[in-house]
């Protein structure tokens, strides 16, 4: 019936612009996901839930032009034939890891789906990784255990000398049950844990998290709360490229990258505590707008290193640029070919440096980036080198977005009342640094969480790696992976 016509039979929710719910029978599930993808639509989240919230139920968000469209699918419960339901694997490469999940956590089967479970709850068994065969291959175990502060990942390489012919992950061993501690939580403090699933992203997810909130409330946030939030996210951004870009260069051998970027990081973060009140925006952004407004003297201080930022970095690029020893590293390393990239649905910064140019804020902005007018940045390469140039464009970019937030500022409150939280459901849809970071949530009785999913990107990018590295010789491999910096808290709910 093709997907526009499940937009049209769905029921308008709040939060994320043109979000709509469809409930889908068994056989509408499948129709729906193949109609979205013959029309190039992208999964964005898939996820289930138990019968505590009501009938076990799988949901799907899907993203195409013109709106989010979530479809849900009731399960049955127990060892009735019905609580298996259709896998979208064949459809969405990535869809494979997220029915697992959904299986080890909630008990809902997809057809034809991987058996070997996905997250590892203490059981000691011995996982059956997919052993590579023939003359001279090996395998090189790395981790779970990293170094440093790293959460725990088991990488498993099938090589020959150094040439990787497979890469194998096994993630999930730090797996907290977030969304049981959100049931925990009225859905007016929701937004702390939201903005603590994955540190480097605390201002996507709070963001995402009180829009799905307002939206299930029909509440509005004042102007300039909407432009507060969005320099949030902006300094997040800049932030996170200064940090990558400088461990990218040492990763390579260059330890002057490390120390330059290392210190302009470390002003945006000063001038970040200076003017909102904290390093890390791990509480600004609340519901009804931000807990934190922004004086004169702030406004200037965030100016001024913004701008000095911008151009260091300018003079930066031109050394990553010109420097033989990163340029022989980076180029060609790790390469995802954009056929590779939508095969396999590689997303957000990743994605736009492999010819995937979707950025929720240019494609289907919400305010106030309706009228910030950001510019797209991509690259085709889709090697470290196009994830590198893709960081210092994206950075050059959100500078200019914070100069002009700081000029165009509304005058106003910085936060309405806190909205009525009464039985409700939203969803909640941003462009955080690494990608698209979505939060479900569904409100019950006296404003209690019924249920909240987040959702992060590295779920779509994780699998990729595996392929990126293909090829490559094994001593590359924290370069490619760091060129993807995905995350682990995120992954591991």
């Amino acid at each position: 019936m093709g997907h526009r016509a499940w937009f049209d039979r769905g029921r308008p929710i709040g939060g994320a612009p043109g979000a709509r719910l469809v409930r889908a029978g068994r056989g509408e599930w499948r129709a729906i996901a193949e109609d979205f993808a013959a029309a190039g639509a992208r999964l964005l989240a898939l996820w289930g839930q138990g019968g505590e919230a009501g009938e076990p139920t799988v949901f799907a968000a899907y993203d195409a032009a013109h709106g989010l469209l979530i479809a849900a699918l009731g399960c049955g419960a127990g060892d009735d034939s019905s609580s298996e339901y259709p896998g979208l694997q064949d459809l969405f490469p990535f869809a494979a890891r997220m029915q697992r999940a959904v299986r080890d956590l909630v008990g809902l089967r997809a057809s034809a789906m991987d058996p070997r479970p996905w997250l590892r709850h203490g059981d000691g068994g011995d996982y059956p990784f997919v052993r590579v065969a023939g003359d001279g291959v090996h395998e090189i175990p790395v981790g779970p255990v990293h170094a440093g502060i790293i959460e725990p990942g088991h990488f498993r390489f099938s090589v020959v000398g150094e040439k990787v012919l497979r890469l194998e992950q096994r993630l999930g061993y730090a797996h907290k049950d977030i969304e049981r501690r959100f049931r925990e939580f009225d859905a007016l403090e929701g937004h702390r844990l939201a903005a603590r699933v994955s540190g480097d992203s605390a201002v996507a997810y709070a963001w995402a998290y009180c829009q799905a909130l307002e939206g299930a409330s029909k509440h509005e946030i004042p102007p300039r709360a909407a432009w507060l939030r969005a320099l949030a996210l902006e300094l997040e951004r800049i932030e996170n490229h200064l940090g990558d870009l400088g461990a990218l260069g040492n990763d390579a051998g260059f330890a002057f990258g490390l120390t330059q970027f290392s210190r302009l990081k470390e002003q945006v973060l000063r001038a970040s505590e200076t003017a909102l009140g904290q390093r890390y925006l791990l509480d600004a952004v609340a519901p009804g707008g931000m807990r934190v407004d922004l004086s004169r003297s702030g406004a200037a201080v965030l100016a001024d290193t913004v701008t000095a930022v911008a151009a260091e970095s300018i003079e930066l690029r031109s050394i990553y640029d010109e420097h033989a020893g990163l340029r022989d590293r980076f180029a060609g390393a790790g390469t995802v070919t954009p056929e590779l990239a939508a095969r396999l649905g590689l997303t957000g910064l990743a994605g736009r440096a492999s010819g995937q140019a979707q950025d929720l804020r240019i494609d289907r902005p919400w305010a106030p980036y309706d009228r910030l007018g950001p510019a797209k940045c991509g690259a085709t390469g889709g090697d470290v080198a196009a994830r590198v140039e893709q960081r210092f464009e994206e950075l050059a970019e959100s500078c200019r977005l914070v100069g002009r937030i700081l000029e165009g500022l509304p005058a106003g409150e910085s936060i309405a009342p806190p909205p009525a939280c009464e039985d409700g459901f939203g969803v909640g849809l941003v462009e955080g640094w690494r990608g698209p970071v979505l939060v479900a949530l569904s409100i019950g009785e006296a404003g209690r969480i019924r249920f909240c999913h987040p959702h992060d990107p590295s779920w779509q990018n994780w699998p990729v790696l595996e392929h990126a590295i293909i090829g490559n010789i094994v001593p590359d491999f924290p370069l490619i992976n760091k060129s993807f910096n995905l995350s682990y808290s995120g992954h591991d709910l």
